[in-house]
């Protein structure tokens, strides 16, 4: 699911950006499709939402998942529940490397359900709670990065509508503005890329997550895509799991290393 904006929106959000630069656009996609391929990225996965909805997510923990909150709400702006939804890490034709069900569903108060405004996909954020760990020997959870910086080059991998059965790697595109939570990016998404982590490795050798795709425009040649500061939201997240009191039960909780995953029909998509 990715919301694609209106010209609207594209001000809104520039004008609160404290600095702007052009950034050549970014390389091509390469698709993830051997095992090998996936070495380092086994913790993105696709996040199956109902029967044929999916976006995107990634491990920051054994047992929780990073995506976007508009994932989580249906077209009425209900939260789904969490029996609902489904995270395969590295899936890729069918095969992924681990699956869990979901447990617990936190969305950041923050965040209005069918909005573009540039409040709400500033916390266009959610964590998931998985029924089962899976093992960092399996799937080694990413690490949050500080702020974004307008110019820094980063990575996106994503599922996305025609590519959703393998994770796409884009390996180098820019932050083309930054500022007050906000983000803007030339990365190559679509419909599905919700939730995508936005990669840097400005900190070290292995990449670390410094965004997430909340929402973009396409028109021609032209790319932006959108998305926010995270370190604050993701802290206010795990308190709001921490603090629950009631913890949603999946009705068949499962976690395998090796297996089948089905076809998805559905990117979800908000619109304005």
């Amino acid at each position: 699911m990715i919301g694609f904006t209106c010209k609207g929106l594209i001000a809104t959000v520039g004008a609160v950006f404290l600095s702007a630069g052009i950034v050549t656009a970014g390389s091509s996609l390469i698709r993830l499709t051997d095992r090998e391929d996936l070495f380092g990225w086994e913790a993105v996965g696709r996040i199956d939402i109902g029967t044929g909805s999916y976006c995107t997510g990634s491990l920051i923990a054994p047992d929780l998942v990073l995506t976007a909150a508009h994932c989580v709400y249906d077209r009425s702006g209900v939260q789904v529940g969490a029996d609902k939804v489904t995270f395969s890490a590295g899936l890729r034709d069918g095969q992924f490397i681990s699956q869990a069900g979901v447990a617990q569903i936190a969305a950041h108060s923050g965040y209005l359900p069918g909005s573009l405004s540039a409040e709400s996909i500033r916390h266009d954020v959610a964590l998931l709670k998985l029924s089962e760990t899976i093992p960092a020997a399996v799937a080694s959870p990413f690490v949050l990065a500080g702020s974004g910086q307008t110019g820094m080059r980063v990575s996106v991998v994503s599922y996305g509508r025609g590519r959703d059965m393998a994770l796409s790697w884009q390996r180098d595109c820019g932050v083309t503005g930054a500022g007050r939570g906000l983000m803007s990016f030339d990365c190559d998404v679509t419909f599905g890329s919700s939730g995508a982590p936005v990669f840097s490795r400005a900190h070290g050798a292995r990449a670390r997550i410094v965004s997430l795709i909340s929402s973009g425009r396409l028109t021609g040649e032209d790319r932006v895509a959108y998305g926010m500061d995270l370190p604050g939201v993701v802290q206010s997240l795990k308190q709001d799991l921490r603090s629950a009191s009631i913890v949603q039960a999946v009705a068949s909780p499962r976690r395998v290393q090796v297996g089948q995953g089905g076809n998805a029909t559905g990117a979800k998509f908000s619109k304005p």
